[in-house]
């Protein structure tokens, strides 16, 4: 739940609880379950219930951007210095402060110096009469009237007029030893207190050390705890900021269709299973990619021109399992035969990160991830293709990992990723490996740990194999075998990165889905036809494969930019490129 304490200036509490309990009933807000306020004598508590799923900092932010619950007040630094008006900042509004304060004990000070020194003047009159004591009050005696006898004091004693009232304004309790032992410690005193005076008005540093002194004596005697936060940068929520980051299923159907939905919408099912409705279609139209990202991350869509396009991933529109979704031309500016064929997730484009880029026949292309930085909505060059050539698999690495490409025949080739050099977004790229007639790459794999590579037919059939069982060669040569297409197996139609504690989502050509633990699936040779995934039903053909991770970390919240799609399904891996830490996905 979300508790609020306190709430910002001039904000009314009734208002703001009708505002929030509008909110939901708007569907604005959809998280919040119950709206209690129990403000009491000792303060206010507004409690704000959630859902099981819903988060807090989210419906905070939601909170924030659609209702008084924050709120900004503006000023304007406009002041008059010396007499003339002008806009400061905050460090020369404290400038002329400190320069205010300056002036201030500058001119308290004179002040204290001239009155010390008039105290001072006085008291030393004293002590010439009490040194003196006797001749003064026989003079006093002997003088007709008062002027008389200040004019004799100030002649015979060589005092002044102030001196001379001071003494004859004297009263006589005053000539007591006692009252004459405290005269001259006042006068001690009156000399060290000019003394320091004096100091003062000759050093900046001393009058630097009472401003701050004074400062912190205030602060001691009236400061309390601070009831508003100094940030360095105060930024405005963004669209991100009120959506949840979260793992979503996006499918695209061969006829260019897309919808997003939550991954947790796909309950696992034993290996071998018929699965469920993943889709509804149209005649002729099939699911042929599936892949899973986060809503805050971009998604790069390559076409058959070999151009890039931007979407972010929480701008898909979201639909039940049997929607069919939203067709993508409305959502990216396609020309009138441009269809996507590959693409991947990134959260950043990271200058020291590279898009490696497979082709149909068997190109491969490493580019900067930095090149892909700038959007544009007609999209820009990713690369040059040959004629009749096409993507097929584009994943984001670190550039120092190693590269399998298989093809729909079930043959696969690794190399060092370092064996291709990095070209700019118009060039061809190099080759990635030899084909026999009439095959042709059907995915690509980027190798960052020690897994097992996932292979899967057209049938529903698959199996696993260790990474190691692909030796390391140079890039352009023929491959070895990979999976064995039979029959019974039919074609390659993807390969993936996975490992033990890792998920699958299986879809088929015609809409069917179905979630299986990658455990349920044999680790067995190359050279092999592998096991049945799931149970197709008549003429339908599985074709793609998305990967749930298990304690590899999620890719909402993370850097982990996960699987990527291909011409014929989406890859597995991490678009960073770099191992990830352990974090459990909620099944």
């Amino acid at each position: 739940c979300i508790i609020i304490t306190e709430i910002p200036y001039q904000v009314n509490k009734a208002a703001l609880l009708v505002r929030i309990a509008d909110l939901v009933r708007e569907k604005k807000i959809d998280g919040i379950s119950d709206l209690r306020d129990e403000s009491d004598r000792d303060g206010m508590r507004i409690v704000i219930e959630l859902k099981r799923d819903a988060q807090a900092e989210i419906i905070l932010n939601q909170l924030y951007s659609h209702t008084s619950l924050q709120t900004t007040f503006s000023i304007i630094n406009l002041v008059l210095d010396k007499g003339v008006p002008k806009m400061l900042s905050i460090k020369r509004l404290i400038e002329l402060y400190i320069e205010h304060r300056h002036e201030v004990v500058v001119k308290r000070t004179e002040f204290d110096l001239r009155k010390a020194e008039a105290r001072a003047h006085i008291l030393e009159g004293y002590k010439i009469a009490l040194d003196n004591i006797d001749a003064v009050i026989a003079l006093i005696k002997k003088s007709k009237s008062i002027p008389e006898a200040r004019e004799g004091l100030m002649a015979k004693f060589k005092l002044s007029e102030i001196q001379a009232n001071a003494i004859l304004e004297m009263r006589l309790q005053r000539l007591t030893g006692l009252e004459r032992q405290k005269i001259e410690q006042e006068y001690l005193e009156t000399i060290r207190k000019i003394e320091e005076y004096k100091s003062i008005l000759a050093s900046r540093d001393l009058r630097m050390k009472i401003i701050k002194d004074e400062t912190l004596e205030l602060k001691r005697k009236y400061g309390d705890e601070r009831r508003t936060e100094i940030i360095d940068h105060a930024e405005d929520l963004t669209l991100e900021d009120l959506i949840a980051d979260e793992d979503m299923v996006i499918t695209i159907t061969h006829a260019g269709y897309i919808k997003s939905l939550s991954e947790s919408a796909y309950r696992r099912q034993n290996r071998g299973g018929v699965g469920v409705i993943g889709m509804e279609t149209k005649e002729e139209d099939f699911a042929e990619h599936v892949f899973i990202a986060s809503s805050h991350q971009y998604l790069l869509f390559f076409t058959s021109t070999g151009r890039c396009y931007w979407l972010k991933v929480h701008e898909i529109p979201r639909g039940g399992r049997l929607a069919k979704g939203r067709p993508i031309i409305n959502m990216l500016n396609l020309g009138p035969d441009e269809r996507v064929t590959t693409f991947t997730r990134v959260r950043q484009f990271d200058p020291n990160q590279f898009i490696v880029m497979a082709t149909r026949q068997g190109t491969i292309k490493k580019t900067s991830l930095e090149e892909f930085s700038n959007p544009r909505k007609t999209g820009i060059a990713a690369i040059s293709l040959a004629e009749g050539d096409s993507l097929i698999r584009c994943t984001v690495t670190n550039g120092n990992n190693d590269i399998i490409l298989g093809t729909r025949n079930g043959t696969a080739i690794r190399f060092p990723e370092d064996k291709v050099r990095a070209m700019g977004r118009t060039a061809a790229g190099v080759k990635g490996i030899t084909l026999k007639k009439g095959d042709y790459v059907i995915d690509m794999v980027v190798v960052k740990r020690q897994s097992t590579v996932l292979s899967v037919t057209e049938n529903g059939y698959g199996k696993r194999t260790p990474v190691d069982d692909y030796r390391v060669t140079n890039r352009g040569g023929k491959g070895i075998i990979n999976i064995k297409c039979t029959t019974r197996n039919g074609n390659v139609v993807a390969i993936r990165e996975v490992l033990d504690d890792d998920e699958l989502i299986l879809m088929t050509k015609g809409g069917i889905a179905n979630r299986v633990a990658v455990s349920s699936i044999s680790v067995i040779g190359r050279n092999t036809q592998g096991v049945r995934l799931i149970s197709l039903k008549g003429t339908d053909k599985l074709t793609d494969v998305a990967v749930v991770f298990g304690s590899r970390k999620t890719l909402a919240g993370t850097g982990e930019e996960g699987e990527n799609g291909n011409g014929n399904g989406n890859g597995n891996g991490d678009d960073n490129g770099e191992d990830t830490e352990q974090q459990d996905l909620n099944l």
